[in-house]
């Protein structure tokens, strides 16, 4: 799988990122379990990006809430978010191969 920053380095200066890229980008973050700010600062999100996708991921079930202690809270894809995350990246590596060839 493509890491986060090998990604953002073929999104070209300027261009923005898709929906669906920024799913990836936070499932793979979140592969081995990784707390709020970890996400958002990797994923490079602001604040309100990252409470709009995680209530969405975490409520259609891709991404688990997990609490660590009484104050710590991480979040861990869970199996059908691993299953987007390769679906995802297979249709990426599609559409940047009819993208090459179309050039």
């Amino acid at each position: 799988m493509m890491s986060v920053s090998a990604r953002k380095q073929k999104v070209a200066v300027g261009q923005r990122r898709s929906n669906i890229e920024i799913i990836a980008d936070m499932l793979r973050v979140g592969e081995n379990g990784a707390g709020k700010t970890e996400i958002m600062y990797t994923a490079n999100m602001s604040y309100n990006q990252i409470q709009k996708y995680l209530d969405y991921l975490v409520n259609q079930g891709f991404i688990n809430k997990v609490n660590i202690d009484n104050t710590m809270i991480a979040y861990q894809v869970t199996e059908s978010g691993f299953k987007l995350l390769k679906t995802i990246d297979m249709l990426m590596e599609m559409l940047e191969s009819t993208d090459s060839q179309s050039q």
